[in-house]
């Protein structure tokens, strides 16, 4: 079977993290492969993720390496038997690009989500307007089809929340994008409003930092933090100038969950936040 030429975010990241055990040992990558009789190469295709391993190789790695993480190890084999065309964002590989699909595949398998947004309403919590809105002031402009591909996207990440077991998500949100006027007022208040509607679900938690906090950090830090089935698989993603970013080494996770906490820590309870929005909504 020939090497695969796009490996998915998470295929990446399961060979990413064998390659953490590898190291730890000190093992030498030609030795790895001499077990599995493919020799270094074998091994160096299967931590880039470019090569799919069973659930038996893997954990005979595992063994070969010491691993005592048995946690690790069995969230690792249940990520073998995952296939890419499985999930629904495969429908739109070839017309988005690869990052759209895996923040999507990201937020299919997470246990939990953790947002910071800035100055715009989570793009998960967005209406169909005002997504359409935000695409539109891509630079440069996008070709119609790309427009609407990227908003019926964003609109079918919402079915994490629609799954018997839905995802909990926890926002908190700047009240500077509860005030951006995205499409003017008539789309600012009907994205207000449906936001105050998903503060009812029991899976999401909203809650606002406001102009007036004094103890608000991290004012830049838009990011989206995925938790995994055993933290050392959890995921952050960060918007940069170059697109979105995936970041999973533990100091990067570390400083993203203080950055998180002490955000959080500065918002207003629930109560009061949905407070805010309905008054913002109200001035709108």
């Amino acid at each position: 079977m020939p090497p695969r030429s796009n490996p998915t975010a998470r295929q990446v990241r399961l060979g990413v993290e064998l390659r953490k055990m590898r190291e730890a040992v000190g093992m030498p990558a030609r030795e790895a492969g001499a077990l599995l009789g493919g020799g270094q190469p074998q091994i160096s295709h299967i931590e880039t993720g470019r090569y799919g391993i069973s659930e038996e190789r893997l954990r005979r790695l595992a063994a070969f390496y010491k691993c005592a993480d048995t946690a690790l190890v069995d969230a690792l084999a249940a990520m073998t038997y995952e296939q890419r065309g499985q999930g629904w964002w495969e429908n739109y590989r070839g017309t988005l690009p690869a990052p759209f699909l895996d923040l999507a595949e990201l937020e299919h398998y997470a246990t939990y989500l953790c947002s910071i947004d800035i100055t715009h309403i989570p793009g998960i919590l967005q209406t169909e307007d005002y997504a359409h809105t935000v695409f539109s002031q891509t630079i440069p402009p996008l070709p119609q089809a790309d427009l609407d591909a990227r908003v019926a996207h964003r609109m079918e990440r919402r079915k994490i929340f629609e799954r018997e077991a839905p995802t909990t998500h926890k926002a908190i949100i700047h009240e500077a994008a509860l005030r951006m006027r995205f499409g003017g007022r008539k789309i600012t208040r009907a994205q207000l409003k449906y936001l105050q509607e998903q503060c009812e679900r029991p899976s999401i938690t909203v809650r606002v930092v406001p102009f007036a906090s004094e103890g608000y950090v991290g004012a830049s830090r838009a990011m989206l933090y995925a938790g995994g089935p055993v933290p050392k698989l959890d995921t952050v993603q960060v918007e940069t100038a170059l697109g979105a970013t995936f970041l999973d080494a533990q100091s990067h996770l570390e400083s993203y969950r203080t950055v998180f906490t002490a955000v959080e820590a500065a918002a207003l309870s629930e109560t009061d936040s949905r407070d805010l929005i309905h008054t913002i909504a109200q001035e709108v």
